[in-house]
């Protein structure tokens, strides 16, 4: 029977513990923190070049944008907190999807290709790998951290988009 080697996605969900939920705190706040700084930078750029600038209408457009820039990074800021606050309320033993990463799999004829596309799991708790799991349709929920949104929530019939 012909076999081929494909990639598929490898989802990594982490089971929440008290030593997780500080990481993950401390990952977005320093992030959070981050933003500030690039805000301080950002201002203190503009102040330079707006104090070296006499066109008035050309500092007034650059001061604009600095303020546009400032308020994007203000939302950006905002949505990182409100994340860090999510895990914080988080259960222990909830689990998080934390990453996607591949792994290969070879496929035969008479395999069904929607479960084996649906992806292998690897659930970790405290850095320790503790379950390896074909992913199934009858799969928990999980909460993504791995994505943009917050609390966004994986099924096993989606992808981390």
């Amino acid at each position: 029977m012909a076999k081929i080697t494909i990639r598929r996605p490898v989802f990594v969900t982490a089971i929440m513990t008290p030593d997780l939920r500080n990481e993950l705190a401390q990952e977005l706040q320093a992030a959070a923190d981050e933003v500030d700084r690039r805000n301080d930078q950002l201002e203190f750029e503009a102040k330079r070049i707006l104090g070296q600038n006499r066109d008035l209408q050309q500092a007034m457009a650059i001061r604009q944008r600095v303020e546009q820039e400032k308020q994007r990074q203000q939302a950006l800021k905002d949505e990182i907190l409100k994340r860090r606050d999510e895990v914080l309320a988080l259960e222990d033993g909830a689990e998080v999807l934390r990453d996607t990463v591949e792994g290969l799999v070879e496929v035969g004829e008479g395999d069904h290709l929607d479960e084996i596309l649906a992806g292998a799991e690897i659930v970790v708790k405290d850095g320790v790998v503790t379950e390896v799991r074909e992913r199934r349709q009858e799969a928990a929920e999980r909460v993504d951290l791995s994505a943009a949104e917050p609390r966004r929530v994986i099924r096993p019939d989606q992808t981390n988009e």
